[in-house]
């Protein structure tokens, strides 16, 4: 049976998108991210928190502690993709080994007695994990063609409009305002 001008096809974006290079973007912004705090928190980062405050070296210590898990799950789900990619391994495979990999929920407050001193630098990297982690939640949902659910306040942007289009044309039928 062909599909007709007239009958209607689910196109799967995820797929799609990792063809396009959106995933090779993600993978070495990812990577990256990764290579660059770990040499931090080796280096300038140690020498840093050596300094700071006790209640601020508290609070580096934990949050050095989650954004590490953070990114080192991120790392696996990256690899996993790329394994897809690069036909090392089946999607349902990797749907399966992604299953294992449990993300660190992002604390819904960052702050606090000590953040302030925290080194800038510390922090940003913080803010990049938070947003990396962001992006792969998005594309993971993508490629298993869902529409994620915003986190950030006041997001405007693609998944928005993918729900928005879905409540209006989704399986009820029934328009929504």
């Amino acid at each position: 049976m062909s599909n007709g001008p007239n009958e209607t096809e689910t196109i799967l974006i995820g797929p799609r998108l990792a063809a396009s290079g959106g995933f090779s973007r993600l993978y070495s912004t990812g990577m990256g991210l990764i290579e660059e705090v770990a040499s931090y928190l080796d280096g300038e980062g140690r020498t840093s928190s050596r300094e700071l405050s006790r209640e601020a070296s508290f609070l580096y210590a934990t949050e050095s502690m989650r954004l590490t898990t953070r990114l080192m799950q991120l790392a696996s789900w990256l690899l996993l993709q790329r394994a897809v990619n690069e036909g090392e391994i089946s999607a349902e495979n990797a749907r399966v080994e992604k299953s294992k990999v449990k993300f660190s929920a992002t604390p819904s407050q960052r702050g606090g007695p000590g953040w302030s001193d925290l080194p800038e630098r510390f922090v940003e990297y913080v803010n990049k994990g938070d947003m990396l982690f962001e992006q792969v939640i998005k594309f993971d949902a993508l490629e298993r063609s869902e529409i994620p659910k915003t986190t950030a306040k006041g997001d405007n942007d693609i998944a928005d409009q993918l729900a928005k289009l879905q409540a209006a044309f989704g399986k009820s039928g029934k328009a929504r305002e």
